[in-house]
């Protein structure tokens, strides 16, 4: 059974940091590149990051590039993202799924609440 875990979500002031976290058990990262989205209120769900199987390239969006890292840990079965310099706009449900972009995702997690406000 394949499942997708994520954790690290929660409250921050603009500026702050947080690194989320996507264990996933069930399959094999080696074989899947990874992506993390995010779906804000009233917004449709939206590409944020991907790494791909063996993590040798990794791409952001606009909106997030220079502050947000994603990376994977192979023996973990763990995909991270490491979220800095972080604004209000990025308050949003976090997910990871298999696949980087939002229609060939296979499977996804159920997401984690980030929530950036003064």
């Amino acid at each position: 059974q394949v499942q997708l875990v994520e954790s690290g979500g929660g409250s921050v002031h603009p500026g702050g940091s947080l690194r989320l976290s996507c264990v996933v058990s069930g399959l094999n990262l080696d074989q899947y590149g990874m992506g993390w989205f995010r779906q804000a209120p009233g917004k449709e769900r939206e590409e944020v990051s991907c790494i791909t199987n063996y993590g040798n390239s990794r791409s952001y969006s606009d909106s997030v590039k220079g502050r947000f890292t994603i990376s994977k840990d192979r023996v973990a079965n763990t995909v991270y993202l490491e979220m800095n310099n972080l604004k209000p706009e990025d308050t949003a449900v976090y997910y990871c799924a298999t696949g980087c972009k939002i229609g060939f995702a296979t499977y996804w997690g159920r997401g984690t609440q980030v929530t950036v406000s003064s």
